[in-house]
């Protein structure tokens, strides 16, 4: 089959309609990973004034270790580095996962939901912790009964020592 196109379409006309229909399925598909790569797709920023949230998952262990915020500049500084940034909405800025800390996610896979307005990161998390508290998780407590009891006994590090306070 591809053979007879070729010869009815030649050369060029099989890499116009290759990459057309391949494009056109891209499209379908949201261009659902694409690290460190020159990227026109992203999600959909007019929702929640200007941001989007991102659920970040260790991309071994499928455990979710955080959710943050991206406005486009943390989306174009993600796929520009392949190292996780996001929006601080308390602090207004841009931020580095891991600036202060040293615990880095690196990108390993990025995907979009249906709508295009929140995003899954698949991450190698560096460091080990991936909260501010010094869990490797921001998921550490759980709802038992009333109250919330912490389900993560050990902390990779003291919170104190490296933010301060």
């Amino acid at each position: 089959m591809r053979r007879n196109l070729l010869n009815k379409v030649g050369w060029c006309g099989w890499l116009f309609w290759s990459k057309f229909f391949l494009g056109a399925f891209e499209n379908q598909m949201v261009k659902n990973y694409a690290v460190g790569f020159d990227v026109m797709a992203e999600p959909d920023f007019s929702k929640l004034g200007g941001l989007v949230p991102v659920v970040v998952q260790d991309y071994k262990t499928k455990e979710v270790l955080m959710v943050a915020f991206m406005n486009q500049g943390a989306w174009q500084k993600t796929l520009e580095t392949g190292k996780a940034h996001f929006f601080s909405r308390s602090r207004n800025k841009l931020w580095l996962k891991g600036e202060t800390s040293g615990n880095f996610q690196i990108v390993k896979e990025i995907l979009v939901d249906c709508d295009l307005d929140t995003v899954l990161l698949k991450v190698e998390q560096f460091g080990g912790a991936a909260c501010h508290t010094g869990y490797n998780s921001c998921f550490y407590q759980k709802l038992a009964g009333k109250e919330f009891e912490i389900i993560k006994k050990k902390r990779v590090f003291d919170p104190k020592k490296v933010y301060g306070g």
